[in-house]
């Protein structure tokens, strides 16, 4: 048996590694460790309650929206507060212009690049996706950064800025949208549209988004050979990555764009073909190898603790180990079309979760919100209002649960004398990128790994990089 560190992991930014016991060419076992300790959990005792709303978007520069919606959200549950239907619409569409900038970013600047390396250099589509994917010389990044750039003018219109925007308030926007910007905005919408459809779908976004299997979907992509979604599943399928990086098969969404009171992409918990409710009071976290100061149980969030300890002896990650119903589950665009019962994502894993679907959930994510978006857009009606006010009791309690390109964020909050007496954070990397539990149960990018290849003298096996960035890790979000 021997080890290999593979790390650090960049593009986003780089404090992960992961440590691989290999034995006859394959992971036998995987460690993954957030080497960096932030604090963000502990900085805001104390504090009064509306600074959640400044400090904790600050987590993270890429989903600072996700971060807002979570604080705010936790800071209403605290008010027993209802947002303004206007100002949840464009809380909304904030949001989801983040979330699928982010998918974009994923595909264009994180993933494809790695099939451009050199190891796959006599493969049939390689000199094609060298030339439209290679890191600083492809013409992929040319083309999408324009429109995503424009896009994102979504944001600065109805949110002031981004990131970190204060406009997003626990009862609803701070910002009102006037009948002549919801014309302007739904334009932005139709260029992206237009790129979307010209260079990386091939056609409307609707019919990608009625693809009920993977038949259905070679098809399609068969049918429009040059666009990037095709180029894609060309590689994919030639080096397997349907066929790896499975972790434990359960899935799990806190439900994304509310309207109405229902959830466009529902909450719940998906095993295979088993979907139940979500029942966030059998959430807990376990530090049993986090380098943390805490022998007790596993706790729920809202009696968590977060106390540093880098001598802590069985720890190998600032991480804690967040479990539902004591297992852990994986996050993310997969875990949101699995929840809602997507028939194509369904279909994905039907085998079992693997690297090449949750790429392809974030195209369906891409193709069923934007649409979505223009419908929420209509729906906004500018005479009324847009943000409602309430007040924090001395004492309450309140979860602000959300959505996030890379899957379920919380934020749990308990006010005590009016100021913030604890506030814990779960994001979504620390679902995917747990260290083990107490009995040892990885978590799912540890399960994910295990039984990849991983040749001699390969200081980072290529497959182990196509399963991380498969999760799409970003680990300032991860340890707080």
């Amino acid at each position: 048996m021997s080890r290999l560190v593979v790390g650090p992991f960049n593009r986003v930014e780089g404090d992960l590694e992961v440590r691989l016991d290999i034995s006859e060419g394959q992971v036998q076992r995987a460690e993954v460790v957030s080497p960096l300790y932030r604090g963000f959990e502990n900085m805001l005792r104390g504090k009064d309650v509306r600074d959640a709303l400044v400090i904790a978007p600050r987590i993270c520069g890429i989903c600072s929206v996700s971060q807002s919606v979570a604080a705010a959200r936790a800071v209403a549950a605290a008010q027993e507060l209802t947002p303004a239907p206007n100002g949840q619409l464009v809380t909304n569409i904030v949001h989801a212009a983040e979330n699928l900038a982010d998918h974009l970013t994923h595909f264009y600047m994180f993933f494809m690049p790695d099939f451009a390396r050199e190891t796959y250099s006599g493969r049939p589509w390689h000199p094609e996706i060298a030339a439209r994917f290679a890191a600083m010389r492809g013409s992929a990044a040319g083309d999408m950064l324009g429109p995503r750039a424009e896009f994102l003018h979504v944001v600065g219109l109805l949110a002031g800025k981004w990131p970190h925007t204060l406009t997003l308030q626990p009862g609803g926007a701070a910002r009102v949208a006037a009948a002549h910007e919801i014309r302007h905005l739904l334009g932005i919408l139709a260029g992206f549209r237009r790129f979307l459809e010209r260079h990386l779908f091939g056609g409307p976004l609707e019919e990608f988004a009625a693809l009920s299997d993977a038949g259905s979907l070679l098809e399609w992509a068969a049918s429009r050979p040059r666009t990037d979604l095709s180029l894609f599943l060309r590689a994919s399928r030639d080096t397997g990555l349907n066929e790896v990086g499975r972790g434990n098969d359960r899935y799990l969404s806190f439900g994304a764009y509310p309207v109405d009171g229902k959830f466009t992409f529902p909450d719940g918990v998906r095993n295979g073909t088993r979907p139940r409710p979500l029942d966030c009071a059998r959430i807990a976290e376990d530090a049993s190898h986090a380098w943390l100061d805490d022998d007790a149980p596993p706790r729920h969030p809202l009696d968590g603790r977060t106390r540093p300890d880098a001598e802590m002896r069985d720890g190998y990650s600032w991480c804690k180990a967040p479990r539902l119903d004591g297992a852990p589950a994986e996050v993310g665009a997969l875990a949101r079309q699995v929840v809602a019962a997507q028939p194509l994502a369904l279909d994905l894993v039907r085998e079992g979760g693997n690297a090449e679907a949750r790429i392809l959930a974030r195209m369906i994510e891409i193709a069923r919100i934007l649409p979505e978006m223009g419908r929420w857009l209509q729906t906004i009606r500018p005479p009324d209002p847009f943000i409602f006010h309430g007040q924090t009791p001395e004492r309450a309690s309140g979860a602000g649960l959300t959505e996030a390109a890379r899957g379920a964020l919380g934020h749990w909050l308990r006010v005590e004398g009016g100021r913030i007496a604890n506030y814990q954070i779960i994001a979504p990397t620390t679902w995917n990128f747990s260290p083990r539990d107490g009995s040892g149960t990885p978590g799912p990018l540890e399960q994910a790994l295990v039984g990849l290849p991983a040749t001699p003298g390969e200081d980072a096996p290529v497959m182990v990089q196509h399963v991380v960035r498969s999760f799409d890790p970003c680990m300032v979000c991860t340890v707080h």
